[in-house]
């Protein structure tokens, strides 16, 4: 039970510190709605999610008034669609994604993930149908989230699937010019994805998962920096353990919101995601919490330091809190979602190469960062195969969401909205990778991954 003193001290943070549960994430599994029929599938998949997601949204909203929490995305996320579909022999998925699309609309949820695909060793035939309908997918859908997962620790990286997500973001792009680029804000390229994830948009439903269940992802980098600031002079071993009892708190919120949810659904609880998910808003940011720790600007030396300590002790103390820690779990750093991180890009005190040595000590990798429009496709599957080579070799999930602005240029900035933000426009590395990315092929997987 929480005490009173507890329960006002989550008052607080709330008011005064943007403390939120970022998600509640429906998992649905659509394995059972496989059909040789596309127009009989689609119906499948509409009905269940729409019967199955009836309640989450008010559920969700009950649960804020309730406990006083705000409780910022209600979402849903299925099974890899490329699976689903497999079974029927159109050539493309773009009506599947209208479907989820609707029926996220239908049920009053902001974003559903799940077109989606798992590439790391190979493709199928639904596989690559999927990918080459992720383009229109996402230009034709608002909702819809699509994830594709190249390499694996256990696996390597399948070159050949990276160097066609180049091109598949180029092409993302390029469809949603009038918006700024914006449905590569709606695409991820994992390795190591997780099958639990409740955040977009790199969600989707594992095939390992229950029917049903629910998956919660917390916030709070906001109590986070106030609680750090409030230790102005403390040693880095004392402030860890401020970060770690702060996460505690943050963690079993979380975890409250979750299970109350999971009963009144009458579905499965699974996990919470201990993800320090910031905001565009003053005060909601992981980089400012960096600099409360003593960096004058976020990107100063110091910073893959003060940042390993912070993944580190929330890690610690959500495990602390709960017994189904998953998903991601760790500090976010996507630029445009994160004032501090557009201050500091756009100061000049964090750069791609910068961003790229962060991701090596926290989750989730390089997270909505726009370049410029003209960066060719074979120089953003390079800057993909390095950022999925980090997560291979050193056994974590790490990501790319890059945004190839069209028409914008290094310094300019483009404009999402909302959670999205805005992103300034950093430079890229000018020397060719492309006779590199054009060997294709699999790397093979490091030597770490002989575990058994």
């Amino acid at each position: 039970m929480l005490s009173t003193r507890e329960i006002m001290e989550t008052i607080r943070m709330v008011q005064e510190e943007h403390l939120d549960i970022r998600t509640i994430t429906m998992g649905i599994s659509l394995r059972d709605c496989a059909d040789s029929s596309l127009e009989v599938m689609g119906r499948k998949i509409y009905d269940k999610i729409t019967r199955l997601a009836e309640r989450l949204v008010p559920v969700g909203e009950e649960i804020e008034k309730e406990f006083g929490i705000p409780i910022v995305n209600k979402r849903i996320s299925v099974t890899p669609i490329a699976i689903v579909a497999e079974s029927c022999q159109a050539d493309s998925y773009v009506e599947l994604a209208r479907v989820l699309d609707r029926a996220a609309e239908a049920v009053g949820v902001n974003f559903i993930g799940g077109f989606s695909a798992l590439v790391h060793k190979g493709y199928t035939r639904g596989d690559r149908v999927l990918i080459n309908s992720i383009p229109a997918a996402l230009a034709e859908t608002e909702r819809v989230c699509s994830s594709v997962n190249v390499a694996t620790t256990k696996a390597g990286i399948n070159m050949d699937a990276v160097r066609e997500m180049g091109t598949v973001i180029k092409k993302t792009a390029e469809l949603t010019a009038d918006k700024g680029g914006i449905g590569c804000a709606k695409l991820v390229v994992f390795a190591n994805a997780p099958e639990d994830n409740p955040f977009m948009a790199g969600a989707f439903h594992g095939v390992g998962e229950p029917e049903c269940v629910i998956n919660v992802g917390v916030s709070g980098p906001g109590v986070v920096r106030r609680a750090v600031a409030e230790h102005p002079d403390a040693d880095l071993g004392t402030l860890a353990e401020v970060v770690k009892k702060t996460a505690f708190k943050i963690t079993r919120m979380g975890e409250l919101v979750g299970r109350v949810a999971s009963q009144r659904l009458g579905v499965p609880f699974g996990i919470v995601d201990l993800s320090l998910a910031p905001t565009p808003t003053i005060g909601d940011s992981v980089a400012e919490i960096l600099e409360a720790m003593g960096l004058e600007r976020c990107g100063a030396p110091g910073t893959t330091a003060a940042l390993a300590l912070l993944n580190d002790a929330v890690k610690k103390g959500g495990a602390m809190a709960s017994s189904y820690v998953g998903g991601l779990s760790g500090a976010f750093i996507p630029v445009s979602e994160d004032a501090g991180m557009i201050r500091a890009v756009e100061e000049g005190a964090l750069s791609l190469e910068k961003l790229e040595a962060m991701t090596c000590v926290c989750s989730v990798g390089l997270d909505m960062i726009a370049v410029p429009g003209d960066t060719p496709a074979e120089t953003i599957a390079a800057i993909v195969a390095d950022e999925i080579a980090l997560g291979v070799v050193n056994q974590k999930t790490t990501a790319v969401r890059i945004i190839p602005a069209p028409g914008k240029k290094v310094g300019e900035r483009v404009d999402f909205g909302g959670l999205l933000g805005s992103a300034p426009v950093v430079a890229v590395n000018k020397f060719d990778p492309a006779a590199f990315i054009r060997r294709g092929g699999r790397i093979p997987a490091p030597v770490q991954s002989l575990r058994n």
